[in-house]
């Protein structure tokens, strides 16, 4: 069933290269039916070279909001006439909202990955000790999160240092105790950790034999948390279990991040319940 079109109705977007993957449109459409808003959710392929061009067309269009993916979160935001605070701090944008031609920028995938973590793995955060492996766009957001939420270090693990490193630099007097290390590290970086979050893409589909860490290395319930969503268990999560960890997937993150950018687009309260059930329907077929 499509949402009903008419000369009201108000486009939404997400961005991204590649985009043809997103389960974005799906769930956010299904959000708007839910709700009985006039709207409609469309995925847009958008070359580095025509990001300036897309941000003129937001505007002449009047595109109400815009969720952006990889890889222009960085290169989205000099476009923009505003960005909201911790947008700013995390140094990437993921949603825009339109206000009579005035762009703002907010970044929701931190805010919806803790809020995910803490009602499916460990309700309160505080004073734990973190361990992060990979230095991309979605850590930067996830960091800033955790920070606010109290936890007393992190230690950032990438194939590149010098990434780490550049990250930790960015977040330091924000959390108590940061550091970067590299590979070689992660084993004993893993025995004094109390949440593993990996945001590498290793065991994403198709590739799904990936992991990115020996499971021998995780002790009893640690947090083994996974910002993948495709598979819904990862080879990671699935043998941090076996070791005797709570497991935490990726979809809840992406489910939330959606939500806090619906209600900036909207004022309305998300439907939650009915945009994971969506989700899960579309990753079921895909595997059918």
């Amino acid at each position: 069933m499509g949402n009903k079109v008419d000369s009201h109705t108000v486009l939404f977007s997400v961005i991204g290269d590649p985009i043809r993957h997103s389960k974005s449109p799906i769930m956010m459409n299904r959000a708007f039916r839910e709700t009985g808003i006039n709207g409609i959710y469309t995925a847009f392929h958008i070359t580095a070279d025509r990001l300036g061009d897309f941000v003129a067309g937001v505007r002449a269009m009047g595109i109400r909001g815009v969720n952006v993916t990889i890889p222009h979160k960085l290169d989205i935001m000099p476009l923009l006439d505003e960005i909201d605070e911790s947008a700013q701090v995390i140094g990437a944008v993921n949603t825009i909202v339109n206000t009579g031609g005035h762009l703002k920028g907010y970044n929701t995938d931190g805010i919806g990955y803790v809020r995910s973590l803490k009602e499916e793995a460990k309700s309160d955060l505080a004073g734990s000790h973190v361990l992060i492996i990979g230095a991309g766009g979605a850590t930067r957001g996830i960091l800033y999160a955790l920070a606010r939420e109290g936890v007393a270090s992190v230690t950032i693990s990438n194939r590149t240092v010098a990434r780490a490193e550049e990250l930790a630099e960015a977040f330091r007097g924000l959390v108590p105790v940061i550091r970067a290390i590299g590979q070689d590290e992660l084993q004993a970086a893993c025995g004094h950790s109390d949440i593993i979050i990996n945001t590498t893409s290793l065991g994403m589909f198709p590739n799904v034999e990936e992991t990115p860490i020996d499971s021998s290395w995780l002790k009893p319930d640690t947090v083994a948390s996974d910002l993948i969503y495709n598979p819904l268990t990862t080879r990671f999560l699935a043998e941090a279990k076996e070791r005797g960890c709570r497991i935490h997937g990726g979809l809840g993150m992406f489910i939330y991040q959606g939500a806090y950018a619906f209600e900036y687009w909207t004022g309305q309260p998300a439907p939650v319940e009915a945009m994971r059930e969506t989700v899960l329907e579309a990753l079921q077929q895909s595997k059918s």
